[in-house]
C-alpha cells in the first residue's frame, strides 16, 4: 500500500470565539490518502495553516517529493526517510512538528493494515493496572488544564476553582491549575484555594508558565506548595536553561515538568539529564510523532522520569496521547482540555468525536489505527478558508 495523496484543511471557531477562553484558533488537519483506500489522519497543532499547505501536498511540495509514492511498510522507517533527508536544515521548529502529524497519520493507517489498535503495535504489552492512578483497570487517565479568562488575584483563583468543581462533579479526578502571569503569592494561594474547596483527594498539578527568571523566588514557591501535595510543577523558567530547572529540582521535593514546545528526543534528552526534570511533556506531533514520542518514552525510563503528554489542542491531538499512554510504562496521566468549561462549540464537538471519559478515565481504544474519525459534518461547519 502506497500512499497517493495528500489532504490539507483547516478547522477553527472563527473570530466570535476568543483563543483565550478556550477557543480553537486555526487548526491544519492532514489526511493521507493511499492506493489500497485506507486515509489516516491528524492535526498539526500551532503550526499556521498556511505553512502546512505550501509543504504538504503535491511531488513539487517540501514533504510530498518525498512522501508521495512511498510504500507504508513501517511508520519508523518513513520517519527516518524523512529525517535523513532534513539533515541540511534545521531539524526542529515547524519542519520536525509537520513531520509529526505525517508520522501519527502513518500510524494510523499502519494500525489500519495490521487491524490493530496503535498503542498495540507500540508495544502495548509494557502496561499494568498498577500505572493507573485510580481503580484497579488498565486505564487511561485524563488530568484537566484549568485556565481562566483573567490572570491573578480573586478572579482567577475563583473561576479555576469553580470549573475544577464541575469536572470533579462529572467525574474527572485530576487537575492542573494555572497561575499564570501572577504574584509568587498567588501561585500558592491557588493552590491552597483548590485544595481547600476540593480536599485532598483529587491530583493536583501547578502550572506558571515560564512565569520566574530567577531561582531563589521559584524555590521559596515550591517550598510553600510542598504542603498542597502538588503532583508536579510546570515551567517554571523559559525551557532554553536547563541550568536554572536543575538548581531547583535539587531544592525542591516537587517534581519538575516541561515539553509542551520541544521537539525531538534530543531536546527531551537535554532537559532530564542537564535539567534534572522528572515529568516529560511531550505533544504527540510537536515533538515528531508517535515515533519519536516512544524514543521519549524509552528515553526516560532508564532516568527515572515520567511521562505525561502534554495537549492544550483538542481531542483529535488527544486520541494520538491515548495510545502512548495506553503503552507506556510511565504514563500515569495525560493532560486534558475539557470542553465543558470552555467557550468553544468545536472543542466540544470535536471532544464528543473522540474517546469518552467515563468515571474519570479513558478505556484503552480497541479500534485499528488511531480510532478518531473527523465527522464532515464538523469538518464542513467549522472550516476555514
Amino acid at each position: 500500500m502506497k500512499i497517493s495523496r495528500f489532504e490539507v484543511f483547516a478547522i477553527g471557531d472563527g473570530p466570535g470565539v476568543d483563543p483565550d477562553k478556550g477557543g480553537v484558533e486555526p487548526l491544519a488537519c492532514i489526511r493521507i490518502h493511499t492506493d489500497g483506500g485506507l486515509i489516516g489522519f491528524s492535526e498539526v497543532f500551532r503550526v499556521p495553516p498556511g505553512v502546512v499547505k505550501a509543504t504538504v501536498g503535491g511531488p513539487d511540495t517540501h514533504f510530498g517529493r518525498l512522501l508521495l509514492g512511498q510504500e507504508i511498510t513501517h511508520p519508523e522507517r518513513l520517519w527516518q526517510l524523512v529525517w535523513d533527508a532534513f539533515i541540511h536544515t534545521n531539524r526542529r521548529g515547524w519542519e520536525i512538528m509537520i513531520l509529526g502529524a505525517l508520522d501519527v497519520a502513518i500510524w494510523d493507517i499502519y494500525g489500519q493494515m495490521l487491524n490493530q489498535p496503535v498503542w498495540q503495535l507500540l508495544g502495548g504489552v509494557q502496561r499494568g493496572p498498577f500505572q493507573t492512578p485510580f481503580g484497579q483497570q488498565v486505564e487511561v487517565t485524563p488530568y484537566c488544564t484549568l485556565v481562566s479568562d483573567v490572570w491573578g488575584g480573586e478572579p482567577m483563583f475563583t473561576q479555576q476553582v469553580a470549573r475544577a468543581e464541575r469536572l470533579a462533579e462529572l467525574g474527572y479526578r485530576a487537575f492542573k491549575v494555572e497561575p499564570m502571569f501572577s504574584t509568587p503569592t498567588d501561585v500558592v494561594e491557588m493552590a491552597r484555594r483548590f485544595r481547600k474547596t476540593l480536599g485532598t483527594a483529587p491530583t493536583l498539578m501547578v502550572d506558571v508558565g515560564y512565569l520566574f527568571n530567577d531561582v531563589p523566588t521559584a524555590v521559596r514557591v515550591c517550598r510553600e506548595l510542598e504542603e498542597f501535595n502538588v503532583y508536579f510543577f510546570e515551567t517554571p523558567f523559559p525551557v532554553d536553561v536547563p541550568d536554572a530547572y536543575a538548581k531547583l529540582a535539587a531544592k525542591t521535593s516537587i517534581p519538575l515538568a516541561m515539553g509542551e514546545h520541544a521537539v525531538t528526543r534530543w531536546e527531551f534528552l537535554d532537559m532530564m539529564d542537564r535539567g534534572q526534570v522528572a515529568v516529560m511533556q511531550p505533544y504527540m506531533t510537536t515533538c515528531g510523532g508517535l515515533t519519536e514520542a516512544k524514543r521519549i518514552v524509552e528515553l526516560a525510563v532508564p532516568r527515572g522520569a515520567i511521562v505525561c503528554p502534554g495537549n492544550w489542542s483538542t481531542q483529535i491531538l488527544g486520541a494520538a496521547s491515548v495510545h502512548l499512554a495506553a503503552y507506556s510504562p510511565i504514563t500515569p496521566f495525560i493532560e486534558f482540555a475539557p470542553a465543558e468549561v470552555f467557550d468553544s462549540p468545536l472543542r466540544q464537538e470535536l471532544q464528543n468525536a473522540g474517546f469518552p471519559v467515563r468515571d474519570g478515565v479513558i478505556s484503552l481504544p480497541t479500534r485499528p489505527g488511531i480510532g478518531y474519525e473527523l465527522p464532515r459534518e464538523i469538518e464542513k461547519k467549522y472550516q476555514l478558508s
